[in-house]
């Protein structure tokens, strides 16, 4: 007789706890399961704190087709080294570090080759991702996590964790593209799109380049959150035609962090010539692309993934320079669900992290 395939909780040797979500439902619930062990190119993290991100509901939800349940979310993972590997060179127990949205790439393509492994053809997720072994990732809601020296990273001291771990996925996820497109000269005029987990980061990112931000939004309880508490030069209202006839052609570049479906025409409309208006809400049906606006003003509309790992060390060393972290609500991993219910209405400001450490120890 075959022998019976083995069960999430024993296929590997070291046990791991988590909440994992089972169904489209998306409710997470206590899960059992399996890490690999430790090898000699590996580190193993005792996980302290993990930011929820808008990827997280996506995934739960199977918004985007292509979970596998049962999974365990999280790729914004702070926490303590407790064992490495005989090769690894740049950690040791004790220290603390991060983890992000990838956990493993090829490493012999052109992208990884280039340091850009989020876009390598055969990467491994953080969490709902096939690994080598034939096994699944699973994320950082969970107390442990062991990861390939070369996708761990090293955390600013004098940054907060809890408020930090949004960095890893949030944080990257403006950095990048602001600095692939050149929207880091001091002076020039930002928009943000949204007001959330990403567009706070993103508002703190453009002023410490130097930039005059101004945040888009069509909330009009946002403008003094937006103005007073974070930063932001300005504020545009979108759903008053006045407001945005006004700010016309005032823009140099607009980061768009919207994760709904929306149009792009009033963004390019803020736009001045040679404008560029970058994606990065990823919503979960195809934007229209107004080609006639874009070629009328030559300006630029583009995308961006998170970040390489060499990129997201920057950009911590970035924050940790000028003192960014994320505005979060901290939360213990049984009020999950009521967390991603908020989230699915933006009911947050800005982050929910979960403290690990201190919700696993009281299971």
């Amino acid at each position: 007789m075959a022998e019976s395939a083995k069960s999430p909780q024993t296929e590997l040797p070291h046990r791991a706890f988590g909440w994992a979500a089972t169904d489209t439902s998306g409710t997470l619930s206590p899960f059992h399961f399996s890490r690999r062990e430790n090898g000699v190119d590996d580190v193993t993290v005792q996980i302290l704190f993990c930011g929820v991100c808008h990827s997280d509901l996506h995934t739960v939800k199977n918004d985007w087709g292509f979970t596998t349940y049962p999974v365990v979310p999280g790729h914004e993972i702070v926490g303590v080294v407790t064992k490495v590997g005989n090769n690894v060179k740049y950690f040791k127990a004790g220290d603390k570090v991060g983890v992000g949205v990838i956990v493993e790439s090829c490493k012999e393509c052109e992208c990884c080759q280039q340091d850009l492994e989020n876009y390598c053809p055969r990467p491994v997720f953080t969490y709902n991702s096939p690994y080598y072994d034939g096994t699944r990732t699973q994320g950082g809601y969970s107390n442990i996590v062991v990861v390939n020296q070369r996708y761990v990273l090293r955390f600013p001291d004098n940054l907060p964790l809890d408020a930090g771990a949004p960095l890893l996925c949030a944080g990257i996820t403006v950095y990048s593209p602001m600095k692939y497109y050149g929207m880091t000269e001091p002076g020039k005029h930002l928009g943000v799109a949204g007001l959330g987990g990403l567009g706070h980061v993103a508002i703190k990112i453009g002023k410490a380049f130097g930039l005059k931000v101004t945040v888009i939004s069509g909330s009009p309880n946002k403008e003094a959150e937006a103005v007073g508490t974070l930063g932001a030069d300005s504020f545009v209202l979108s759903s008053d035609p006045a407001k945005m006839k006004a700010a016309m052609g005032t823009m140099d570049y607009i980061i768009d962090t919207i994760s709904a479906v929306h149009s792009l025409t009033p963004l390019l409309g803020l736009l001045k010539l040679n404008g560029k208006l970058i994606t990065v809400g990823l919503p979960s049906k195809p934007l229209e692309v107004p080609i006639f606006q874009i070629a009328a003003g030559r300006k630029l509309v583009g995308g961006s993934n998170f970040g390489g790992i060499k990129e997201t060390q920057e950009m911590l060393d970035f924050c940790g320079k000028h003192n960014i972290t994320a505005n979060i609500e901290l939360i213990n991993i049984d009020q999950i669900n009521t967390a991603m219910e908020r989230l699915g209405k933006g009911d947050v400001k800005y982050r929910f992290v979960i403290d690990v450490a201190n919700s696993f120890s009281s299971l």
